[in-house]
């Protein structure tokens, strides 16, 4: 206490610029305020001073890293990329695709290391852009890797890498925990050879064996599950800067999603049989593998007997975590020549399948997911120029939330809308380590969800003070200082892994 007031935790000039009531009289007012105007300034006060720190931490954290860290240079744009663009490209990229590429590109001529988080939507395109990039580093003399958390994902990255690249002299590989030790070897030598230009995988990747001649560009895919809101771009991934495909390509239609009972399966199964005749494919979803005691869900074995009866005359396969990786593999390719038309599977299938046929997607006991799991699901189709369909089944009974969640999926098709309306559904989480739900960052009345407005100001006003100020070290900005190393010691971090 300084003559009975608390002392201030802000430097003057961000009391100034905020427009913020002095720090004693936030505490006194939030406690026993005078007038509800006293009140909401109080309020104010405590979550923007509670956001700053947040990014004004990750600011400064950011700033120092790119004053470190050099980067390679790719100068220029050369015959790889050109023939691809001139000749190879598939489609017209959409001016989002155009925009992200020219922010990459803008960063790899820079000299500076790029971070760079790619949001986007399932079909969207980032995939394309990767490639691009890609043979950017190559016309640069960089090799790349890319990095899937699936074997099935790596191998369908594969399957697409070759399909964009092939009458091109660029030679990509696929390493993954399943790869052959002679396959293997070659690999290890195609690497340092300089030979491999582009490397597939899974986490092999970033075994110590692997050795690249002249790594230059590295992707790392479903780093998140999807787009993630911009409020927790803003505070978990502040120190990356942040591309966003708000586009789909041209000719795709939005997936159509509906939400029926369990009890009602006749038209549902109709409507399957119908969508198969005439040439397209299924997934049917369930959340377990086997019967459960504890839980009255459907289960994918059952189910797989129930369907195979139900459509006598289509071939049903399934597909699900416990199986071998080349089973899977086996699998899926069945799937992808239409060699069977329903396939039957767990969550194994959330990401990176990509089936063009598919055009109906049935998730059995919807109301044991996520918003996220289910727009994921939702986005194994829609892939090709048919009209999609995505099937929720629920049983009658739900909770208030749960019925909130199948009302969002039946409205929205927007990952960026999906993803803000689970945030304030489920909260954040502990989105630096392991807690699963609740508020991270210890906040007290902050709201990441409520208080959006607030923390892009605290952002604008924390990055003006380190472009100026990077060490924080003139006069006015000790307290910043002091008080960042006094909250950065007060916290606790046992859910965090490091």
């Amino acid at each position: 206490m300084i003559n009975g007031r608390l002392p201030e935790s802000l430097s003057a000039d961000v009391v100034k610029t905020a427009n913020l009531i002095p720090f004693h009289d936030a505490v006194e007012n939030i406690h026993f305020p005078r007038n509800p105007v006293l009140l909401r300034d109080a309020e104010f006060r405590l979550k923007f001073e509670e956001l700053f720190f947040i990014q004004l931490n990750i600011v400064r954290y950011a700033a120092d890293r790119k004053a470190k860290l050099n980067g390679f240079v790719f100068k220029r744009v050369g015959k790889y990329l050109n023939s691809f663009y001139g000749k190879h490209l598939p489609f017209e990229l959409t001016n989002a695709q155009k925009r992200v590429i020219k922010e990459i590109r803008k960063d790899t001529a820079s000299g500076k290391q790029m971070n760079r988080l790619l949001q986007g939507d399932v079909g969207s395109g980032k995939t394309l852009v990767a490639v691009m990039c890609m043979l950017i580093a190559l016309d640069n003399g960089f090799q790349s890797c890319l990095m899937a958390p699936t074997e099935i994902l790596a191998a369908q990255h594969l399957e697409t890498f070759r399909g964009l690249l092939s009458d091109m002299n660029v030679n990509v590989a696929l390493l993954t925990g399943s790869t052959r030790k002679k396959e293997r070897a070659d690999i290890h030598a195609g690497l340092l050879s300089g030979d491999i230009h582009i490397l597939i995988g899974t986490h092999a990747l970033i075994e110590d064996v692997v050795q690249f001649n002249n790594l230059g560009f590295v992707v790392i895919d479903e780093q998140h599950r999807f787009g993630i809101p911009r409020t927790l771009a803003m505070t978990v991934y502040g120190d990356l800067d942040v591309s966003v495909i708000d586009e789909l390509p041209p000719g795709r239609k939005p997936v159509q999603t509906l939400h029926r009972y369990d009890k009602k399966r006749g038209a549902l199964y109709q409507f399957i049989r119908e969508q198969v005749e005439a040439g397209r494919q299924a997934y049917i979803v369930y959340p377990l593998i086997e019967e459960s005691e504890t839980l009255d869900l459907k289960n994918l074995e059952e189910g797989f007997i129930h369907i195979r009866e139900a459509f006598p005359e289509f071939t049903v396969c399934k597909m699900h975590g416990r199986m071998k990786p080349a089973e899977k593999e086996e699998v899926m390719q069945r799937f992808v020549a239409n060699e069977a038309q329903i396939m039957v599977s767990t969550t194994v299938i959330e990401v990176g399948v990509n089936v063009p046929n598919a055009s109906v997607m049935v998730v059995e006991s919807a109301q044991r997911f996520g918003l996220s799991q289910l727009h994921q699901l939702r986005g194994r189709v829609g892939r090709g120029a048919d009209q999609s369909y995505c099937v929720l089944i629920t049983p009658y009974e739900l909770s208030a939330d749960t019925r909130k969640r199948m009302e969002i999926m039946t409205e929205s098709n927007d990952g960026f809308v999906i993803a803000e309306a689970d945030l304030k559904l489920r909260g954040p989480g502990d989105l630096e380590g392991t807690q699963q739900s609740g508020i991270p960052f210890n906040l007290k009345i902050a709201d990441l969800v409520r208080d959006n407005a607030i923390l892009f100001r605290t952002r604008e006003i924390a990055e003006s003070i380190i472009s100026q100020d990077p060490k924080l070290s003139q006069p006015e900005h000790l307290v910043l200082k002091q008080q960042l190393s006094r909250l950065s010691g007060n916290r606790y971090d046992w859910g965090r892994i490091s």
